[in-house]
């Protein structure tokens, strides 16, 4: 499958050339962990192990679900996660390998755009060596 940008961001410089090809194998992937450790660890090992670019980690969200059959409200921290689609089988195996969740969530958002240097340098960060 194939991600394009909407036409409204085709006038803009940056998603013109070889980068705007490269913004359609973009993804923000989202996980979330039950504390700052386990996401600082997860992080690092998918950044050491070139499946991610780059992870944010935002501390301190509440996250409100059911599970099995209650409702829950828990402090958590949610990871961001810049790779791509080539790399995205391997990077979910990864986080789910470590999680300490019995579902961890890994939610993979196509990127529809960007700066083209941003791109390029997160495509080549996730390159196999």
């Amino acid at each position: 499958m194939t991600y394009r940008a909407p036409s409204s961001y085709a006038s803009h410089p940056s998603f013109y050339g070889p980068a705007s090809q490269l913004s359609s194998k973009a993804l923000l992937v989202l996980t979330t962990c039950n504390s700052a450790e386990e996401a600082d660890g997860i992080a690092a090992n998918l950044v050491e192990a070139r499946l991610a670019a780059c992870v944010n980690r935002l501390d301190g969200i509440t996250s409100t679900y059911r599970w099995e059959g209650e409702l829950r409200r828990d402090q958590e921290t949610l990871l961001l996660i810049k790779t791509t689609e080539d790399r995205f089988e391997a990077l979910e195996q990864a986080i789910c390998k470590q999680h300490s969740y019995e579902l961890p969530e890994v939610l993979a958002v196509p990127v529809q755009g960007g700066s083209s240097g941003f791109l390029d340098w997160l495509v080549a960060a996730v390159r196999e060596a």
